[in-house]
């Protein structure tokens, strides 16, 4: 808990947004593992001295592999708002991914069917129309290169299950670390290089432009490319 006040990114009386580590859970699952939001809630109730249970609403997921922004709710009101902002795509969502392998176009848009396998928590990404598949859009450029690996930005325009990973796993290109998806080794923190960099949406509740960004986890990988990058 010590280290959620060195992450906190945005915070007000609706609102607190964090920068999360890859590995920690947004929410809590059948691991049974301590989550983020246990310790956003901790936090909470330290600083603010409350007593009993703090009030903490989840409008968007984050995969547990993932670092990266993730947005919290303080009221029931902010919650049902920003919950119906994600849902109809009225948050804008980039992310950085660090690949092994550059798109053959420095800049683009991927169309793809996506398909979600419950029982081994994947989804497939098919250039073709499936039955009860989804589609899913996202654009992307190439910020930067080194020897072995390539930093992509990439916004996303729908909201699929593990659509960036799939995505880019369909054009043979995988995210540093992500063995799920075709990844040839680990990461040492068992994490991916998959972070969500930068959201932007109208507050719920104040109706102001909020833009937030977060940096990507210390490794000399990242420092590297972040180095290397715009802004």
């Amino acid at each position: 808990m010590s280290d959620i006040a060195d992450r906190v990114l945005y915070e007000d009386n609706h609102l607190i947004v964090i920068n999360k580590l890859p590995g920690e859970l947004v929410q809590g699952d059948d691991t049974g593992d301590r989550t983020l939001a246990d310790d956003v809630k901790a936090y909470l109730k330290e600083k603010y001295n409350k007593p009993g249970n703090v009030f903490l609403g989840i409008p968007h997921r984050l995969d547990r592999p993932t670092s990266g922004i993730v947005v919290y709710c303080k009221t029931d009101k902010a919650l049902s708002r920003m919950t119906a902002l994600f849902r109809t795509s009225d948050v804008r969502k980039t992310y950085w991914a660090i690949v092994d392998k550059a798109p053959e176009k420095k800049e683009g848009e991927l169309i793809h069917y996506i398909t979600r396998n419950a029982a081994t928590n994947k989804s497939i990404a098919s250039s073709k129309e499936r039955n009860g598949a989804k589609i899913a859009k996202l654009s992307y450029r190439l910020l930067a290169s080194s020897d072995n690996y390539h930093l992509l930005e990439i916004d996303l325009h729908t909201g699929r299950h593990h659509q960036i990973r799939a995505q880019l796993a369909a054009l043979g290109i995988h995210i540093k670390g992500d063995l799920k998806y075709g990844a040839a080794r680990s990461n040492p923190d068992g994490g991916i290089c998959l972070h969500a960099r930068e959201v932007s949406f109208i507050h719920p509740i104040k109706k102001e432009k909020v833009k937030i960004t977060a940096e990507p986890p210390r490794s000399a990988l990242w420092d590297y490319f972040a180095s290397k990058s715009e802004g």
